[in-house]
């Protein structure tokens, strides 16, 4: 499995499990599976789940059209309940559905939401009215219900989503955001946040949402990936220190490196300097993390700047590789002409370490 997929294989299978009603940890062994299997599967889990409904929904389905909007949402209020009545919406034509949603409360249609054909979606929120899409947002918001709302708001428009940011708390829009379906959508919706917000929405990451702040950073590109970098490294320290023993405790590595390199010094050194990046635990590793990703050069730069002890923790980490991967570590330092950050850790090995690489193939083929 490639490691960087680690986050969003988490977030695809805590989507498989809410389309089938069981808890997330039931299907954690689906984590291990590549990440586009498991959108795949995603996808024919839909696909068998609405596709194979009884013949009776088409016949409910036909039956609405003879009924006026109101007579149709009446019925699916008190006669279908919030399940049976998405089921019906999605089986009807768009236009059709926003009519009778319309005519039902919001409480009722946020509650229906999550049991209504993803595929559908689209079709029915280009129909109804941006009034209505604004509560039943906010509402799915206040229920918690954060997968359905990554289902919808790739759907969104700006001038929507404008309105609905403000009334939703900055836990929810991260949540949100790890859960999105359309990653493609998620940079507008950063743009339209503006920097005190998205300032504000990092800050909630401290409590508990790390993982999904790391998620919603590796699906933005550019500048705004840097802009969220660059908002959790000013945070406390010991806000910020929460950060890494998450990483560490998860193995998240491969997300967070990459958003390190794109510090300036400055924001880097106050990385480096933080109480968990003298725990030899935290440390040890980040080495084999980093042997299985190739993320040399996002790491090394780091480590350049930790203090001896540390630099030490990491050089016999690297030492004690075995002679594959330390083979595998020269050709990649090599490749990416990192030689003058790896030699000074070179130097504060053992010396048994320091012969076993000066010993391999790749140094004496290609180091200077």
């Amino acid at each position: 499995m490639d490691t960087r997929d680690k986050l969003r294989n988490r977030a695809e299978t805590e989507k498989i499990a809410a389309l089938l009603g069981e808890r997330p940890e039931h299907l954690a062994f689906l984590e291990t599976l590549p990440a586009e299997d498991l959108e795949k599967l995603r996808e024919q889990a839909v696909a068998a789940l609405f596709d194979g409904m009884p013949d009776m929904l088409d016949r409910i389905a036909r039956a609405t059209k003879l009924v006026p909007a109101g007579v149709a949402a009446a019925i699916s209020q008190k006669a279908l309940g919030p399940r049976l009545a998405a089921a019906v919406a999605g089986r009807l034509e768009p236009a059709r559905a926003a009519d009778i949603i319309e005519k039902l409360p919001v409480a009722f249609t946020a509650a229906s939401c999550a049991h209504l054909d993803p595929r559908r979606i689209a079709g029915i929120v280009d129909r109804l009215d941006e009034n209505l899409l604004v509560r039943i947002s906010v509402t799915l918001a206040e229920r918690g219900d954060h997968l359905t709302m990554g289902r919808f708001v790739g759907h969104l428009r700006d001038s929507a989503l404008t309105r609905i940011l403000p009334q939703v708390d900055d836990a929810v829009v991260l949540r949100t955001g790890f859960a999105v379906d359309q990653p493609q959508r998620l940079g507008r919706i950063v743009e339209l946040m503006g920097d005190e917000r998205l300032a504000q929405v990092i800050a909630s990451a401290g409590d508990g949402l790390w993982p999904e702040a790391l998620a919603v950073a590796g699906m933005v590109t550019g500048d705004q990936r840097a802009r969220i970098a660059t908002l959790a490294a000013r945070q406390p320290q010991d806000r910020l220190d929460t950060l890494v023993r998450t990483v560490a405790d998860q193995d998240l590595w491969e997300s967070l490196l990459p958003l390190v390199a794109l510090l300036g010094e400055e924001d880097r050194r106050a990385v480096a300097v933080l109480p968990s990046l003298r725990d030899p635990s935290v440390l040890a590793g980040m080495v084999p993390a980093v042997v299985a990703t190739a993320l040399w050069a996002e790491f090394l730069p780091l480590v350049e700047l930790l203090p001896e002890e540390s630099r030490k923790v990491v050089a016999d980490a690297a030492g004690a590789l075995t002679d594959e991967d330390l083979d595998a570590l020269t050709r990649e330092v090599d490749k990416q002409n990192l030689w003058e950050l790896v030699l000074p850790l070179v130097e504060l090995m053992e010396d048994a370490a320091k012969e076993r690489i000066f010993a391999l193939p790749a140094f004496q083929d290609q180091a200077p």
